[in-house]
C-alpha cells in the first residue's frame, strides 16, 4: 500500500496540477458563474466521478488502448469536442433572466452532475496523463499495483474536489450577484459559449 511520503507528496503535486489552468477548471468557472455554487459543486462532483473512470481504466490497463490505438484516441477526443459545441450552442441561445431580477430558470441537478462526467470521461487525454502519472508513485514492493493506482486516483480525486469546490464557490457567488442583471446574464452566456467553442477546438486539435 501507499506509505504517507508518498501519498503526501503525491497529493501535493494533484493540488498544483488542479491549480494549473486548464479546460475542467475553466469549465467549472464557467458553469458555476452561470447557474451559481451549488450548481458549480454538482459539477464538480461529476468531474469527480468521471475520474473514477479513468483511474480504473489505468487500474486495469484499459488507457493503453488509446496510448497504442489512434483510431479509439480520436472517435473519443471528437465525442468530446462535439459534446462541447452543443454545450457551446446552449449557451448562446439561452435566454437572461426576466424583467425584475427573478432568478433565469436553474439546470436539473441530474444534469449538470452527468455534463461534469461525460466532459470528463470525454477527454482522452486525461487517461493518458494518468496511465504516464500515477504509475509512478506506485511500486510492486508495496504490494498489489492496481491497489494503490486506485488509492491514488483518490487522492487525485480528493485534490480535484478540493481546488475545483473552492473555484465553483467563488465564481458561483459572483454569478448569483450577476443573475440579476439580464445585461451580465447574456455577458456571461456568450462567454461561456465562446470558452466551450474554444475548449472543444483545443481538444478536437489534440495529439497524443
Amino acid at each position: 500500500m501507499l506509505t504517507s511520503d508518498v501519498a503526501l507528496s503525491f497529493f501535493g503535486i494533484a493540488v498544483l496540477l488542479a491549480l494549473a489552468p486548464g479546460p475542467d477548471n475553466l469549465f467549472v468557472l464557467m458553469q458555476s458563474a452561470l447557474w451559481g455554487r451549488v450548481s458549480g459543486m454538482l459539477v464538480v462532483l461529476g468531474l469527480c466521478t468521471g475520474l473514477v473512470g479513468h483511474t480504473v481504466a489505468v487500474a486495469v490497463g484499459l488507457a493503453a488502448i488509446f496510448a497504442t490505438s489512434a483510431t479509439a484516441f480520436t472517435m473519443l477526443k471528437l465525442a468530446g469536442a462535439v459534446y462541447l459545441v452543443y454545450l457551446a450552442w446552449g449557451a448562446f441561445h439561452a435566454h437572461g433572466s426576466p424583467a425584475g431580477g427573478a432568478k433565469p430558470l436553474k439546470q436539473g441537478k441530474g444534469q449538470l452532475y452527468r455534463r461534469g462526467i461525460v466532459m470528463n470521461l470525454a477527454n482522452p487525454k486525461v487517461s493518458l496523463f494518468f496511465l504516464a502519472f500515477l504509475p509512478q508513485f506506485a511500486s510492486p514492493q508495496r504490494g498489489p499495483v492496481a491497489l494503490q493506482i486506485l488509492s491514488l486516483g483518490a487522492l487525485f480525486m480528493l485534490a480535484t474536489l478540493l481546488v475545483f469546490g473552492a473555484i465553483a464557490c467563488f465564481s458561483g457567488a459572483l454569478g448569483e450577484r450577476l443573475q440579476h442583471s439580464q445585461k451580465a446574464q447574456r455577458l456571461l452566456n456568450r462567454t461561456a459559449g465562446a470558452v466551450f467553442i474554444g475548449l472543444a477546438v483545443k481538444l478536437a486539435l489534440s495529439s497524443r
